[in-house]
């Protein structure tokens, strides 16, 4: 139980609130699917709450109704496995809030005349925009990988960037 009461605090930062990651966790960590009725008496918390959570959760298309032949209740299960999961949630966080940060951004910059006094804002709006941009391709990039190969990247992290150094090195003339 502690690490479904951690998922809710993991929850609470990945933009859901604390319950509603607590839902997740419990519906990650069983092995088969789970009734919100169960959902609701493990974690305390009322019914009306508990379908609340469901259905945000459902909008992130993180779980999905699993249907048990014979049972009259919902039941539910994740829907897809971590990496899954993990995608949807960046996926998600991207539309929520980089996406409007982005569009203001442009907006602000179409707005914004270039003969402005305040040239070194105009660059650091340019900046921000151009970073959030090359953000945002490498993360679709990285999501069209698929689970091998983003492990198998996030494995040679700390090596490319051994690499990387090693090639800077040899440009200044210092191997």
């Amino acid at each position: 139980m502690s690490a479904v009461m951690h998922f809710g605090e993991m929850g609470s930062r990945w933009g859901f609130n604390r319950t509603v990651g607590q839902i997740l966790a419990l519906i990650v960590l069983n092995d088969k699917p789970i009734s919100a009725q169960e959902i609701a008496d493990t974690l305390s918390i009322s019914r009306g709450n508990t379908s609340m959570g469901l259905k945000e959760l459902q909008s992130w298309q993180l779980v999905k109704l699993h249907i048990v032949p014979g049972e009259r209740k919902e039941f539910f299960v994740a829907a897809g496995d971590i990496w899954t999961l993990a995608n949807r949630v960046l996926e998600e966080r991207k539309k929520r809030e980089i996406d409007p940060t982005l569009s203001l951004l442009r907006d602000l910059l179409l707005d914004t005349p270039s003969n402005t006094t305040d040239k070194q804002a105009q660059k650091k709006l340019d900046e921000i925009h151009d970073l959030l941009e090359s953000v945002t391709r490498w993360s679709e990039e990285l999501q069209r990988l698929g689970p091998d190969k983003l492990a198998t990247l996030m494995k040679l992290g700390a090596s490319v960037g051994k690499v990387l150094e090693f090639k800077d090195k040899l440009k200044l003339g210092n191997p």
